[in-house]
């Protein structure tokens, strides 16, 4: 339970860092959606690396610099799925308010990829390490 609560907490700072850079970068900042997401995803993947490797799996060995690229990859993939979301809402369906834009791809974007980024992390990037039983409990 403790490493869903601190992936969890890691996440929410995350996805504040992610939503907020969004939401100027599409609104005052005028980026275009896509653009803008690929520009929040990277503030609030850094924000989710620090996060975990220095709260949630604290305790893990530090193994260089392939830790950071499976990270990397994984929130890429769950970067992609957000993407998606977006263009899917913006470009097939015609919602191109920045509000629509803001609901598919940090509302049910962010959801899908979080389940995507839970699983790859705890999988590939910090297999085993630093935990205390199952997280199933």
């Amino acid at each position: 339970m403790r490493e869903v609560l601190g992936f969890a907490a890691a996440g929410a700072l995350a996805y504040a860092a992610d939503l907020g850079l969004f939401v100027w970068l599409r609104g005052p900042a005028g980026l275009d959606p896509l653009t803008a997401k690929a520009l929040s995803f990277l503030a609030g993947c850094s924000v989710a690396y620090a996060g975990n490797a220095l709260g949630t799996y604290r305790h893990a060995p530090a193994r260089g610099p392939r830790r950071c690229l499976l990270f990397l990859a994984v929130n890429v993939a769950g970067a992609l799925v957000q993407l998606l979301c977006i263009a899917v809402t913006h470009y097939g369906l015609g919602f191109t308010s920045p509000r629509a834009d803001t609901v598919s791809g940090a509302g049910i974007g962010m959801a899908l990829a979080t389940v995507l980024r839970f699983w790859g992390t705890r999988a590939l990037v910090f297999r085993g390490e630093g935990r205390v039983g199952s997280w199933t409990g």
